[in-house]
């Protein structure tokens, strides 16, 4: 608090102090009944530790957990976009390289009939996942590509102060990020040492396994607050045979 602040709350504090005091000594210059004004006075003070409680605990407790609710609302709105624009379309681009295929799609299927018992389980296969990457299966200079012209979506998302509480999703954003510039900082991705081979199999295992965890809890949370978005999700996610927008049944 500057010295600014300090002398207007003091002035604030003391021109309070005042006023009370001479409303007071009004009351008592009408009625000239000091008992009336003690005795209520007393009461006020005791009552004071029951106003702290009930105004600073529960009042500011409840407008906290409202404000937490809605904080979770704009989050939820910021991954639904960066799954929209890029994460849903990078999970199948990076799906090929994972020498899991069959299990991790077996696994993460998600269909309409699904309850929050099959999405718990699905997270924890998406967060113990750790397989081995075959790089040949992804073209990696498309992949450069699109990873390089997401870059300022990427940027963006981050500059947003919301994801300042969501750390998980902002670790995403910085591994996504990171194989971008390795992909970048390499000017062909033909013939790699087994080095750098190595290197960006754990850059890509890395975003993989991240964007997985990520993408479960966010098709947990449409399937609870908007399924008509979770119904498209189950018509197009990558982990089935033959995505496609069409409707049945």
């Amino acid at each position: 608090m500057s010295r600014e602040d300090r002398r207007w709350l003091t002035i604030l504090a003391a021109g309070l102090v005042v006023t009370s005091v001479a409303l007071y000594a009004i009351h008592y210059a009408i009625f000239r009944d000091g008992y009336h004004i003690f005795f209520y006075l007393v009461m006020d003070i005791a009552f004071l530790p029951l106003e702290v409680l009930i105004v600073g605990l529960i009042i500011e407790r409840l407008i906290s957990l409202r404000e937490k609710r809605s904080l979770h609302h704009k989050l939820n709105m910021v991954i639904g976009a960066f799954f929209s624009e890029l994460g849903t379309p990078l999970l199948a681009e990076l799906l090929p390289a994972m020498c899991s295929v069959p299990e991790i799609k077996e696994q993460l299927h998600v269909k309409a009939s699904w309850k929050k018992e099959d999405f718990s389980r699905a997270s924890r296969f998406a967060r113990a996942l750790d397989c081995p990457v075959d790089l040949d299966r992804v073209d990696l200079d498309a992949l450069k590509s699109h990873l390089l012209g997401q870059r300022h979506f990427m940027l963006r998302l981050l500059e947003n102060p919301n994801l300042m509480e969501h750390e998980r999703f902002t670790d995403l954003l910085w591994a996504v990020l990171h194989l971008e510039e390795e992909l970048e900082a390499r000017t062909s991705l033909a013939d790699l040492r087994p080095a750098d081979e190595t290197h960006l199999q754990g850059d890509v295992r890395r975003a993989f396994g991240q964007l997985l965890a990520e993408w479960v809890l966010y098709v947990g949370h449409l399937k609870e607050d908007y399924p008509y978005l979770f119904s498209l999700v189950v018509r197009m996610h990558p982990f089935q045979e033959a995505p496609s927008p069409t409707a049945t049944g």
